[in-house]
């Protein structure tokens, strides 16, 4: 990997792109991106997309939805009145009888469904999702890009994943098991 603020600073350019911004050169393919990390560059990251939304917003007309999947777990559990019963169900049975009692309420199908719903319909340029480290295991990214994809339709989304994607498989902090997903793109090199 290259070093990785150079890789940020190429993001503005390749986002504003009429490439980017209208699927071209994409064949039919989902216009879904990944911008791969070392896990330990989270807040460098975190820094740069702040930086980089408040710049867009000053200079462009782009709508720009950003979504956090960790806060989002936590605010669908919370309006479900499900949070704090999950924190006690972790203290008493531990995080194996959490994972599987949280199974249906952070469903992916219902997840993307949320995700979509927190722009009541607004148009959007394109979407960027964070937070996909943190919310490990309770979100897994590929289930949830499975179920985006017919949601989403023509709107580029940008995966901001803390670990490696090689154009074939997500490996989540660059040490777990590699997952197969290859509707994605690599957004910068």
């Amino acid at each position: 990997m290259t070093n990785l603020q150079a890789r940020l600073d190429r993001i503005r350019d390749r986002i504003t792109s009429e490439e980017f911004l209208h699927g071209r050169g994409l064949g039919n393919d989902v216009p879904f991106y990944a911008f791969d990390y070392p896990s330990v560059s989270e807040q460098q990251v975190n820094n740069h997309i702040e930086w980089l939304l408040e710049d867009l917003a000053r200079k462009t007309g782009l709508k720009i939805g950003v979504v956090n999947m960790f806060e989002l777990a936590v605010e669908q559990l919370k309006k479900r009145d499900l949070y704090a019963k999950a924190l006690a169900m972790e203290k008493a049975k531990g995080v194996s009888s959490l994972l599987s009692a949280l199974k249906g309420p952070l469903e992916p199908g219902k997840m993307a469904a949320a995700l979509l719903d927190k722009f009541g319909g607004m148009t959007l340029d394109m979407l960027f999702l964070t937070g996909v480290g943190p919310a490990y295991p309770l979100i897994r990214t590929h289930s949830l890009l499975n179920n985006l994809q017919p949601l989403l339709g023509s709107v580029p989304l940008v995966l901001f994943f803390p670990g490696r994607f090689s154009g074939q498989s997500l490996q989540l902090f660059g040490d777990m098991q590699e997952t197969p997903y290859y509707r994605a793109f690599r957004l910068v090199d």
